[in-house]
């Protein structure tokens, strides 16, 4: 009946790790926290499982295995930043579990890294998880201020 109040092409992105959600605002890298690579959320990881936020197709994985790269299917791109300053670490402590251009589902383990080697290295493993062309799409909600279970917990919810 009030069909007007609903989201037209609405999508949502789950956490993309168990952890506490943060704004961009306050993870501890410039650039980040300036939003100079889009819009988004972070999290701070409990664990070393970062997974895929949403159904989609992994377009990209950096050799060092720190970041990768997302395309969902109503054309939103994502990029996932595990951790501030960890492509010095040239692929150290850090696992692939998904190929290039694979297709993934939402909650679907993408990289692993070993906590325990980061925090011997002094490395913050705050994970930003940003809309890339976010401009493209209006953002209804960011989720943060609360603890989120990967791959279960609605982060960011938007429309086109």
């Amino acid at each position: 009946m009030f069909s007007f109040f609903k989201k037209k092409g609405g999508g949502e992105l789950a956490a993309i790790a168990d952890g506490l959600c943060i704004p961009l605002e306050e993870v501890k890298d410039p650039a980040f926290a300036g939003k100079a690579l889009g819009e988004g959320i972070a999290i701070v990881p409990e664990n070393g499982e970062i997974v895929a936020p949403c159904d989609g197709k992994l377009s990209m994985l950096t050799p060092t295995l720190h970041a990768f790269g997302m395309e969902c299917p109503d054309g939103l791109q994502l990029m996932v930043h595990i951790g501030i300053d960890t492509v010095e670490l040239n692929g150290e402590g850090f696992e692939k579990l998904v190929e290039t251009g694979s297709q993934v589902s939402r909650g679907q383990p993408i990289i692993r890294f070993d906590p325990d080697f980061m925090k011997k290295k002094g490395i913050d493993t705050t994970t930003m998880l940003i809309m890339l062309n976010h401009s493209d799409f209006k953002i209804h909600a960011l989720h943060h201020g609360k603890q989120m279970k990967k791959g279960t917990d609605t982060a960011i919810e938007y429309a086109r």
